[in-house]
């Protein structure tokens, strides 16, 4: 199979960005500053984990360029095109395969002796998917989230459940219970705009991928029961079809007494709900085949055309420490890679915290594919004109399997 248009243009940079750089790829040199670009909110808090590291490293010094999400994909284009890279960069599970089918990442294998922490078994299941490329290493987890089951234990008890749904039918007979309360009432939320909660729905039904020959098995048994079960919430009124307002105030009024979110939600609902603190409760998902959920957060990665590698997997290492991701913890509340981090009493003795910790040894990462995104987006507008439009789930799940196929395989 040919290479797609995508993977044509990023060789075509790559190698436009060698022959300007005029540099060796292999090169362990570098300077003294170590160029970090980090994403988000993680980028803006980052600088308070830098100090530390230039303290115990005299001599060298860290520059974190914060960069907003929306921005971060075309900004990672221009950088693959000029060669003018970071040494070290920041990327979201759902990005590591595309870039580094395009030659931006330095494969870190012939390294990972020299450097114990990197080591696979130090990760959840999750993130060891989206470490490799082929053969290849190219991200070093960083942080991870996944999702699970945020609900009110006060108005589930009134529903008859003294605790949460279970099974997906348990899931199901409490969604009808509630939403029959009264009008504007409803049993669960589930956001129409995240493109990894079909998945999720898709791995708890026994669903894979068969990557090795292109197969994305869309049109199998396991992935449509899947679909006719997300769609179901919408169809019986269940869940909103129309774009609801905050789930915050609607979760604190009642009015959606269950959603689906991750780990950022636990303080959100502590500074903006106080007046529900031991009223709601987290619980790992509800159980078909498994009880699967998915495996996000990001990676450190070393771009490719970086002359400062020791300096910047010295970087990489001081972030994936046990105690320096302790301290991400506390900084950013984004949860730690390294399963040894998950023994420290802050997260072993947090009733929430623990149902992350379980989740996490069940979840998988979205398909370790260069046209993921694409490709969910497409499902997310077929399952739109299904819960929306009323268009026919059958007749839209033929069309959507077509077209990512013609995405996988797209020269």
């Amino acid at each position: 199979m040919k290479k797609s248009k995508l993977i044509i243009l990023f060789s075509i940079m790559a190698a436009f960005a060698f022959l300007s750089a005029c540099s060796d790829d292999s090169s362990e040199g570098g300077s003294d500053t170590i160029e970090v670009w980090a994403m988000g909110e993680e980028g803006k808090k980052l600088e308070e984990l830098t100090k530390k590291f230039e303290e115990e490293n005299e001599g060298l010094k860290v520059e974190v360029q914060a960069i907003p999400w929306g921005n971060a994909h075309d900004k990672l284009l221009t950088a693959v095109a000029s060669g003018n890279g970071p040494d070290v960069l920041q990327l979201g599970t759902t990005w590591v395969a595309e870039f580094a089918e395009a030659g931006a990442l330095k494969d870190l294998s012939e390294y990972m002796d020299d450097y114990p922490e990197f080591a696979p078994e130090n990760y959840f299941d999750g993130s060891k998917a989206v470490m490799k490329r082929g053969d290849k290493i190219v991200g070093i987890p960083w942080y991870v989230d996944t999702r699970v089951l945020y609900y009110r234990t006060d108005i589930l008890k009134e529903a008859g459940y003294d605790e949460a749904p279970q099974t997906w039918e348990e899931l199901k007979d409490a969604a009808a219970t509630l939403s029959a309360r009264g009008e504007d009432q409803f049993g669960i939320d589930i956001d129409q705009k995240d493109q990894i909660t079909p998945f999720i729905f898709a791995w708890q039904n026994g669903y894979e991928a068969d990557l090795e020959n292109k197969d994305l098995n869309f049109d199998s048994p396991e992935f449509i029961e899947a679909m006719e079960y997300y769609h179901s919430y919408f169809e019986k009124g269940y869940s909103q079809t129309q774009q609801g307002g905050d789930i915050v105030q609607a979760f604190s009024n009642g009015s959606k007494p269950m959603f689906f979110s991750g780990p950022w939600m636990i303080n959100i609902m502590k500074d903006q709900a106080p007046d529900l603190e031991g009223k709601w409760a987290t619980a790992v998902m509800p159980k078909k085949e498994s009880r699967t959920s998915s495996m996000g957060g990001s990676v450190l990665s070393v771009f490719h055309t970086s002359e400062n590698v020791d300096n910047a997997l010295k970087f990489i290492s001081y972030m994936n420490e046990v105690e320096t991701q302790l301290e991400w913890l506390k900084v950013s509340n984004t949860l730690p890679a390294r399963t040894e981090a998950w023994e420290d009493p802050v997260l072993k003795e947090d009733p929430n915290y623990q149902v992350f910790g379980e989740q996490l040894k069940d979840a998988k990462a979205g398909l370790q594919i260069p046209e993921f995104e694409r490709i969910a987006q497409e499902l997310l507008s077929s399952l739109e004109r299904i819960n929306a439009g009323g268009a026919d789930l059958e007749e839209e799940m033929k069309k959507f399997n077509k077209k990512a196929q013609e995405l996988l395989e797209e020269e």
